[in-house]
């Protein structure tokens, strides 16, 4: 069976994502303090790659293809390379590379995945119950808020992992600021928007299917990272702890529901 399209850019991107690493892997042993000056537009290519993949499935089902395992995944992977680049934008010297490192990691796991042989990927219409554009805002922004969630989690693991008190500060207020700006995108997509698809789609907004009921757990964990920083002014050790729970939360709704779970999102 021949490779399509989005196969072929999913494979490139998996390339320069791993030359990525590598060169990342390589300053990092080097310790030094000038930051490479290539790794975050491979980046951005291999962001570029995957989205072009899902504009080209789009165009051939004449939907967005953003509706099964293997097009969720590219699109996750693609997201996430995009904001690590972006953040070495805004970073700039200021930026940690293990968070870098560590995101580009992820995101190669991701598409790992995804090339499994257990994963369909045939270029197909969805069936009628996911052909909304509800769907399309529920689907795309719980990603993109995920991706933000995804930095929080890496300098939440290197936030405990300990080094000094001024490296600590720096990891714990990105991890404050990715949680800041992914919670209110996920918010959005995964509870407000997927309501509006569940009415849509089955005629209810809520029915307690296992994938809501995770991703409203998910959810309620940042808001409790949001509660302690904001309202009861805790941080550091709490807070690096809620951000590593509520992004192995979001794994396991994406990932364990889907496949240990039944539910009205099995097909999704």
């Amino acid at each position: 069976m021949g490779y399509n399209f989005s196969q072929i850019m999913a494979v490139l991107a998996f390339a320069l994502l791993v030359l990525a690493g590598i060169l990342q892997a390589a300053y990092l042993l080097r310790n030094r303090r000038v930051l490479d000056p290539v790794s975050h537009w491979l980046l951005a290519a291999a962001a570029a790659l995957l989205l072009a993949g899902i504009v080209e499935r789009s165009l051939r089902i004449r939907f967005v293809a953003v509706t099964n395992t293997f097009e969720s995944l590219v699109f996750f992977a693609g997201v996430t390379a995009l904001v690590l680049f972006l953040y070495r934008l805004l970073a700039g010297e200021r930026l940690l590379p293990l968070v870098s490192f560590g995101g580009t990691v992820i995101s190669l796991a991701l598409l790992a995945i995804a090339s499994s042989p257990a994963i369909p990927k045939e270029v197909q219409s969805p069936i009628p119950a996911l052909q909304s554009y509800w769907l399309v805002l529920h689907v795309t922004l719980s990603f993109i808020g995920e991706s933000f969630f995804i930095v929080s989690f890496v300098a939440s693991i290197l936030y405990l992992a300990g080094g000094d008190e001024e490296r600590r500060k720096k990891l714990d207020r990105l991890s404050y600021t990715a949680v800041g700006i992914g919670y209110p995108i996920f918010t959005a997509g995964a509870l407000v928007f997927g309501a509006v698809w569940a009415q849509t789609a089955w005629g209810t907004w809520w029915s307690w299917d296992p994938k809501e009921t995770w991703a409203l757990i998910t959810w309620l964990v940042y808001t409790a990272f949001l509660h302690t920083r904001l309202v009861k002014r805790l941080r550091g050790r709490l807070s690096a702890i809620l951000s590593i729970v509520g992004f192995a939360f979001t794994i396991f709704t994406f990932f364990g529901v889907n496949y240990l779970l039944s539910g009205l999102h099995s097909y999704g």
